[in-house]
């Protein structure tokens, strides 16, 4: 008796569905992009099964997925994503951000709900394939410093509602219109620098703990965070935050609340470049000479700690990153009640930090970060 192996991912296998009705492209700034709904013609689909493994990937019109009423997903929440952006640089070229780490991290999130593995190498050439096809419509050359934000999502379909590791899943990749920030303006700033407003949840409202799932991008961390949001009217999205503040001894700190074995928080690539460029570009020096040296740390961060440095003054700036919020200095923040009003524009690393990112991204400057897709595949 021959026992056959589950198969793997295989990107190479792609079969090809084109779309008999082809959208319009919305115009920038229209409803259908600021609602979030504004998607590409095509989607990526791979079903799952834990007796025959992975199938043929399949490119597909976007539309609705298959789901049965007692399907894994909607009662269990085995559910988990990535973000990602795919740019259109100013030479013309497609790029991707160091996706390889999204990809991982991505697996480690399937891993951490028993969903189902998959080789990273091959759910990144199934990016690629989306983009290539979709980008000449969505993403044309002519759209220089344009992006499309990229959501990869993995979800249990098995349609037993009982609580156990689903048997049968599907992998999905799609594009969409990400809408720019607009970021409020600081009322107090006399530089009329603009930032963007946080909502800090009180006690009741937690997203992670430690031993939770914090440190995984899945549905369930998502989802219970809404009612708090829906206290504020403009949020940065989920994102790290760092502080920039100025120590005791006269000395500029930046800080992050660290990776650690309490799971809280979520590696994000965006946090991991900024702190890698960061340690380089404010080491001090000659080569250095932009911005004062700064100590990079990743240590706790807690409000009462950000309103005793706005009080003593020796608060610099607040700055929050990832994929869908970028690099955004922070104006306010609202907690308990109160309208915490943060200083910008004090010190130039915000902004250098922003304009050095934009250059790898769209390929004003070379960088192994910044991944060209070759738009010939």
């Amino acid at each position: 008796m021959t026992i056959t192996k589950p198969s793997s991912l295989k990107a190479s296998a792609l079969e090809i569905q084109w779309t008999k009705e082809p959208k319009p492209v919305p115009a920038p700034g229209s409803p259908e992009i600021t609602s979030l709904k504004a998607t590409t013609d095509h989607m990526i689909t791979v079903s799952w099964t834990s007796a025959k493994g992975w199938d043929n990937p399949k490119l597909v019109p976007y539309g609705p997925i298959p789901l049965m009423p007692s399907a894994n997903v909607i009662h269990y929440a085995t559910s988990c994503f990535e973000g990602m952006k795919v740019y259109r640089g100013f030479d013309g070229r497609l790029r991707l951000h160091r996706p390889l780490y999204n990809c991982n991290r991505m697996l480690s999130s399937a891993e951490r709900i028993s969903s189902p593995g998959f080789e990273p190498e091959e759910l990144l050439k199934l990016i690629h394939k989306l983009c290539v096809i979709e980008a000449p419509k969505w993403l044309p050359k002519a759209k220089t410093g344009s992006m499309l934000y990229i959501r990869p999502t993995l979800i249990g379909t098995d349609s037993s509602l009982g609580l156990r590791v689903p048997e049968e899943a599907l992998l999905y990749i799609f594009l969409i219109h990400w809408p720019s920030l607009n970021p409020t303006t600081a009322p107090n700033d006399d530089n009329k620098k603009n930032g963007v407003r946080l909502l800090a949840s009180t006690e009741s409202t937690v997203r992670a703990w430690p031993g939770g799932t914090g440190a995984a991008k899945v549905a369930a961390n998502y989802g219970p965070t809404i009612q708090a949001q829906g206290e504020a009217r403009r949020l940065a999205g989920s994102a790290n935050v760092f502080v920039i503040q100025r120590a005791s001894t006269g000395a500029l700190q930046m800080v992050t609340p660290p990776l650690d074995e309490r799971k809280i928080i979520l590696a994000g690539g965006t946090r991991r470049s900024i702190l890698e460029l960061s340690r380089k570009m404010f080491a001090g020096g000659p080569a250095n000479e932009e911005a004062e040296e700064v100590e990079v740390l990743e240590s706790d961060i807690t409000m009462s700690h950000i309103v005793r440095s706005v009080d003593d003054d020796s608060l610099v700036a607040v700055f929050v990153v990832g994929t869908a919020a970028w690099v955004q200095p922070v104006a306010e923040i609202m907690f308990d009640g109160r309208t915490i009003r943060l200083p910008l524009g004090k010190v130039p690393h915000v902004s250098l930090l922003k304009e050095k990112l934009e250059s790898i991204v769209y390929g004003k400057e070379t960088s192994p970060w910044g991944e060209v897709i070759d738009e010939s595949e």
